[in-house]
């Protein structure tokens, strides 16, 4: 193990990962709003939207998100949509994530039993207190686990973002090997900067989970 190179390149990483996490923290960010808006529709049965939305979603989780990011990067310029990279993959990521959002949320807001609901109403809860008290608290805990599994798929989705010039981890890896052939040295520090990323936040979910399990709703 040449340490020298690693203690060489080590700042080249950091740059690397921050903004990875940056893109990925956005991407998820706007992929937790279309997750909403596509549950909401949904749950509210609207007919032509939520054929959209259906469709959105088969689209989204049955193609691979470097085919995606292509299309975003090199097919919308061919009808006038011009965007950089950085764009395309908080858009790529926003556009995959949204479909496993939707579906996460959809789960928790369904299994909620519709006697509760009834229950809610017949001591006197409007709508939106009914949502607020009995269906979101149960329906949050219920889908944690899954919405954490999907924060940690799409931060370990980022890796593709190289194929389209984005100086992220993957791409600072596959550079460093390419020029000075230290694979082990540039492998090396690109699963000791992903675990850095992911460990933190798959502890932080596992908490959650414990904090908000199901007919516990905490300690």
């Amino acid at each position: 193990m040449n340490w020298d190179f690693i203690m060489k390149y080590l700042p080249l990483y950091q740059r690397a990962a921050i903004l990875t996490v940056k893109i990925g923290i956005a991407g998820i960010f706007f992929a937790i709003l279309i997750g909403l808006l596509c549950m909401a529709v949904q749950n509210l049965k609207i007919p032509v939207l939520r054929q959209v939305v259906r469709v959105y979603i088969e689209i989204s989780r049955n193609t691979p998100l470097l085919i995606q990011l292509f299309f975003i990067y090199y097919g919308l310029p061919k009808i006038g949509i011009r965007t950089n990279a950085t764009v395309c993959g908080i858009a790529g990521i926003a556009f995959l994530g949204g479909s496993y959002m939707t579906e996460a949320f959809r789960s928790g807001m369904e299994a909620v039993e519709a006697v509760q609901l009834e229950s809610a109403y017949s001591l006197g809860l409007t709508r939106w207190q009914t949502l607020q008290y009995v269906v979101f608290p149960q329906a949050l805990s219920i889908c944690m686990p899954a919405f954490m599994a999907n924060v940690i798929f799409l931060l370990k989705e980022t890796s593709v973002f190289s194929a389209i010039s984005l100086m992220d981890l993957m791409f600072t890896a596959k550079d460093l090997i390419g020029l000075y052939y230290q694979t082990t040295e540039s492998l090396f520090l690109l699963v000791v900067f992903y675990l850095l990323i992911l460990l933190p936040v798959s502890l932080a979910g596992s908490l959650l989970e414990r904090r908000l399990r199901y007919a516990g709703f905490g300690t």
